[in-house]
């Protein structure tokens, strides 16, 4: 295995890092133990999680992720040899059972998500604790471009008090570090602006998506990440398992778009036919095309770790391996040569 430096931290991560997300949904708690055991195995030692999960977010199963971790960590005692990650919810329609809806920024409720959170993981502090999205409306979840909001939102947490809130908890020994998630460029830049300004705890990661099919974090964070020292965490890789090919046939059964098509997000002709590319590509290589589509990000300068998410132990192995596999010119410039004939086809 790889590590990396937690942007300006002494915590090592494993490049591969461990996501969670299914567990409680397509996975069983048993099928999650044997995942963490395997991973540990293999020297990942970063896993990342939410209050959110599992996915997709419902009353039903919220914090089902984190309670699963939760009584992994009770069983054998080896909190010690995970850096662990997890993330508060914004606000959206469709988080209406976390908060109403409304959860904000603010300290009353970061303090309260993140107490919920340790008591479910059965911890008493996170390594990194994250903003799953902005609290404003911005460019996020598939939009690429920024619409000019009709009217000035109401009600916003101004981004001093959010991170005053998280240096507080860092300062109290909760959390060790914070980071964001699904952020802009200048979302970004403003919460290191007003670290170095107030003298309040910096950034230490960016987790967006990153994958051969949506690349737009390139376009100004990845400067950032350089110049700033706060690399990406890069999740859906494999954009939802529609980069390993499985997708081109049909529907498999079973598979977590079958069950859940609104994550459509990568379907469509400019990703379909980018998608077959890639496929062809690693073949003509001799590739997995899911390992060449994660050893791509591996690759990346700016990727501090690569969240992979796997439903069973064959994926997890595939998956895991791809951080040996190094890609040689021939192949890189293929895969240019793809992304400059389909250019963002999915953000």
């Amino acid at each position: 295995m790889q590590y990396s430096t937690l942007g300006h931290t002494d915590i090592n991560v494993s490049r591969i890092c461990l996501g969670t997300m299914t567990w409680g949904e397509q996975n069983t708690q048993q099928q999650a133990f044997e995942q963490m055991d395997y991973a540990l195995e293999q020297g990942v030692n970063f896993w990342d999680t939410a209050e959110l999960y599992s996915v997709p977010p419902k009353a039903e199963t919220y914090g089902s992720t984190e309670t699963i971790i939760g009584n992994w960590f009770a069983k054998n005692g080896r909190r010690d040899k995970v850096v662990l990650a997890s993330k508060i919810a914004g606000p959206a329609e469709f988080v209406e059972h976390i908060r109403h809806g409304k959860t904000r920024f603010n300290k009353a409720t970061i303090e309260t998500a993140l107490n919920a959170s340790l008591q479910r993981l059965q911890t008493d502090y996170l390594d990194l604790y994250q903003l799953h999205w902005p609290e404003r409306s911005t460019n996020f979840f598939g939009q690429l471009g920024f619409d000019y909001p009709l009217r000035k939102e109401e009600d916003l947490t101004p981004m001093a008090e959010t991170l005053e809130a998280l240096s507080e908890l860092v300062k109290a020994g909760k959390i060790r570090s914070i980071g964001l998630s699904n952020e802009t460029a200048w979302g970004t830049m403003n919460f290191l602006h007003l670290a170095k300004s107030m003298g309040l705890e910096k950034i230490v990661s960016v987790q967006n998506p990153y994958n051969l099919l949506n690349r737009s974090y390139e376009v100004g964070l990845a400067e950032i990440a350089h110049q700033e020292n706060v690399g990406l965490l890069a999740y859906s890789p494999l954009a939802f398992g529609v980069l390993s090919g499985k997708y081109l046939q049909g529907m498999p059964e079973n598979a977590r778009i079958t069950l859940f098509p609104r994550f459509d997000r990568y379907f469509n002709p400019q990703a379909d036919a980018a998608t077959q590319a890639y496929v062809d590509l690693a073949k003509e290589h001799g590739l997995s095309a899911a390992q060449m589509a994660l050893a791509y990000v591996n690759s990346r300068p700016f990727v501090t770790a690569n969240i992979i998410g796997a439903t069973n132990l064959l994926q997890l192995k595939e998956n895991i391996e791809s951080i040996n596999l190094q890609l040689g010119d021939e192949i890189l410039q293929g895969i240019e040569a793809i992304h400059r004939r389909y250019t963002y086809p999915s953000p």
